[in-house]
């Protein structure tokens, strides 16, 4: 089962996080098939790719719980 996750990138307590479509039980560290775009906690700002997103929705992958809330205030996903 395909899943849009987030891989945390960065240095010790200055984490950035990596939008990206992988299998659901792979390792965070291992294979990923796109990467979708960056989200930074400490400054609140993100890019997501939004039709490539849209794409891997319509092909099945599922958004983790912390994903969706993301998009949502992004503006990518319509809140169901």
């Amino acid at each position: 089962m395909l899943a849009i996750k987030l891989q945390r990138i960065g240095k010790k307590h200055q984490a950035m996080y990596r939008l990206i479509v992988g299998e659901k039980r792979q390792k965070l560290d291992g294979r990923q098939l796109e990467d979708l775009g960056w989200y930074n906690p400490h400054t609140k700002k993100s890019q997501f790719n939004a039709v490539r997103i849209n794409h891997w929705i319509g092909v099945g992958a599922a958004p983790t719980a912390t994903v969706a809330v993301l998009l949502k205030k992004a503006g990518v996903l319509t809140a169901a």
